[in-house]
């Protein structure tokens, strides 16, 4: 039978805020169930690190330069979007929240749109609830398969009661969002790794975990609706976030920080419950062949990403054993290149916008972190390195990710891990070159420089 498909995704959700995958406590119940009712792939990674670009390669099955988002610009034309390849075999499509982030929206064809002025800001789990109510309705009535993308806007800023919430929306709007069925405090919020324990940092970051709450209760509101009106036993649903949480470090970056993703994956009948896939590294690029393949629809070859469902029954795939991802553009459309690659060990990161006094700017700089960083600094030595680095960096970044987690220690210039590092700068060019990515040559002569010197 066809199955429908529920594909649901949150705005700038850390996969390590995640209770399934090793988060706080009492973050994301909801999510934690679906996870216990399907697959956790633990080593998720979208491949780029800001939403519309992220949400164009997830719909393209292609790398950002190769579908023409590589920062807030429209797919191209001559690129096949899903509903391109499901819509002949009947599906319906309907979308929920982030309406604008898909463009051309004309490509798409959405049966239902509801954007996120009618969902509450994109915040109201009931809105949710009655949109999708609606569009099953629908598709039930036209005896057709379902395509349904309900993209929740939390935690996206501004998070929830924060100042940017006060400034930002005026009190209509605000009485409008239902607050989290839990509010974190700052003394419950402790910050990751990467980030410095400050007080205005705990602040922010129980703001951003209390709108991650509210993100699972829309998840909890949309397959309530699936479960109500029996569906849930012929739905593939898929949960994944777009990036990293917006804070310096994560967000807009090639960090591993910036790009895993809280993957979950239930479709009864082929996948078992409570699985976890731990071995291999996956991208959101390999959820179009995936779906594709689910539908009994030919994905086509000119694709960067690859179908999973082998994995779904504990199969091994060649070729899973690092990831590669990219940075082009922020919202703001300054230009920072960067690329990376990781394995389960280590990471590398190129800075190719890295001159030494070019300064990185980005939206995860907004809200109380950054100024809380900076004001730390000024007595911290180390707090004001750390603030220098992560304003101007370095071509070349190395992290040993066994003993260091956090990228907290880049071993670039030292005598440590040069055998490494020289591998996986191996890797990456030839990722680059075989992708066509558009650094590929400026890569080589890096690396060509660099030996010489």
């Amino acid at each position: 039978m066809t199955p429908n498909i529920l594909l649901i995704t949150a705005d700038d959700l850390d996969a390590s805020v995640a209770g399934c995958f090793g988060g706080t406590a009492n973050a994301t119940p909801r999510l934690d169930r679906l996870a216990a009712e399907g697959m956790r792939f633990l080593r998720a990674h979208v491949p780029v690190a800001v939403c519309q670009p992220s949400r164009s390669a997830l719909m393209t099955g292609r790398r950002p330069h190769r579908n023409g988002a590589q920062g807030f610009e429209p797919i191209l034309d001559d690129v096949p979007v899903l509903p391109d390849l499901l819509r002949p075999v009947g599906y319906r499509f309907g979308i929920l929240g982030k309406v604008s982030h898909l463009t051309p929206q004309e490509r798409f064809h959405w049966d239902t749109i509801r954007t996120a002025d009618q969902l509450g800001t994109g915040r109201d789990p009931q809105a949710y609830a009655r949109a999708t109510a609606e569009f099953i309705a629908d598709a039930a009535q036209s005896s057709r398969p379902w395509f349904l993308l309900a993209n929740a806007h939390d935690p996206h800023r501004p998070f929830h009661d924060s100042e940017n919430e006060h400034a930002w929306w005026p009190e209509e709007t605000r009485t409008d969002v239902p607050p989290p069925s839990k509010v974190f405090d700052p003394e419950e919020a402790d910050p990751p790794g990467f980030l410095p324990d400050l007080a205005l940092v705990r602040k922010e970051f129980a703001e951003y975990l209390s709108s991650a709450r509210r993100c699972d209760d829309v998840v909890g509101a949309v397959l309530d609706v699936l479960e109500a009106n029996r569906q849930a036993d012929n739905t593939l649903v898929i949960f994944l976030s777009d990036h990293g949480m917006p804070f310096p470090f994560a967000k807009a970056n090639c960090y591993v920080q910036s790009t895993r993703t809280p993957l979950v994956i239930r479709w009864p009948g082929h996948i078992a419950a409570g699985l976890t896939e731990g071995s291999h590294f996956v991208s959101s690029l390999d959820l179009f062949p995936t779906l594709c393949t689910a539908a009994g629809v030919d994905a086509g070859p000119d694709l960067d990403g690859r179908c999973l469902t082998s994995l779904f029954t504990g199969g091994r795939q060649a070729g899973r054993e690092h990831m590669v991802t990219v940075f082009h553009e922020t919202a703001a459309k300054e230009r920072f290149e960067m690329r990376a690659i990781q394995t389960a060990e280590h990471l590398y990161v190129w800075n190719a916008w890295s001159d030494g006094e070019r300064a990185y700017r980005a939206e995860n700089m907004f809200g109380h972190t950054w100024p809380a960083m900076l004001e730390e600094g000024t007595e911290n030595s180390e707090m004001a390195r750390r603030n220098e680095f992560y304003r101007t960096r370095c071509p070349e970044e190395f992290y040993d990710l066994t003993s260091d987690p956090h990228a907290l220690d880049n071993t670039v210039g030292t005598g440590r891990h040069r055998k490494e590092r020289d591998e996986l700068r191996s890797l990456l060019l030839a990722d680059l070159q075989f992708h066509g990515d558009p650094l590929a040559d400026a890569f080589a002569r890096f690396e060509a420089e660099r030996r010489t010197t």
